[in-house]
């Protein structure tokens, strides 16, 4: 079995699969309190994230592949960060269980949508871009927190909180967007004769 060769284009989506990869040692040394390991494999993550993201869009090496495999790289870490850290219980389990319930919803959406109305188009809204970026900042700071110095208890609760708004808040805006745009496009589709 030959493989293709590599090209150029390519390497925002290896970079990416071992993002992925990079999932699994991360967070094992998160479960088992390596808190410098776990940092620096995150901040790895983190480069590598912004790095295959740069050559992707000034090169134009986007793909259909990478717009696939990224967001499942970013899912991966955060999510996993999120629920690791649940579970040590150093961050609050309602705040998990928001975060949880807000990408299942939108994952469900969008799948309803595709299926059900049309081709969904994944298009990620500014108050998603901050939440996850809050998501971000919250796990970086809860390792710093637990495994280098420790932060202010006002700087930790305020991270939550704001999360938590952040998640709420763009879990409800995809809600109304889907259903939104679904009632556009069931309008036009019976303006033109066309029914589901």
């Amino acid at each position: 079995m030959t493989l293709l060769p590599l090209k150029a284009r390519h390497i925002p989506n290896v970079i990416t699969g071992l993002r992925i990869l990079l999932a699994a040692p991360f967070l094992w040394s998160l479960l088992n309190e390596q808190y410098g390991i776990a940092l620096l494999l995150f901040i790895i993550a983190g480069i590598s994230d912004a790095l295959d993201g740069f050559l992707a869009k000034y090169f134009g090496w986007t793909s259909e592949l990478g717009g696939l495999l990224d967001p499942i790289a970013d899912k991966l870490l955060l999510i996993g960060a999120i629920l690791a850290l649940g579970w040590l219980h150093e961050l609050p389990g309602w705040l998990v269980a928001l975060v949880i319930l807000r990408d299942l919803i939108i994952v469900s959406g969008a799948i309803s949508y595709h299926f059900l109305i049309e081709r969904f188009v994944a298009a990620p809204l500014m108050i998603s871009k901050l939440n996850t970026l809050l998501q971000l900042i919250l796990v970086c700071a809860m390792i710093v927190h637990y495994g280098v110095t420790a932060l202010p208890a006002w700087l930790l609760t305020g991270l939550i909180y704001m999360t938590a708004l952040t998640t709420v808040w763009s879990g409800a805006a995809y809600i109304w967007q889907w259903s939104w745009r679904a009632r556009n496009a069931r309008q036009n589709n019976i303006g033109t004769g066309n029914d589901f």
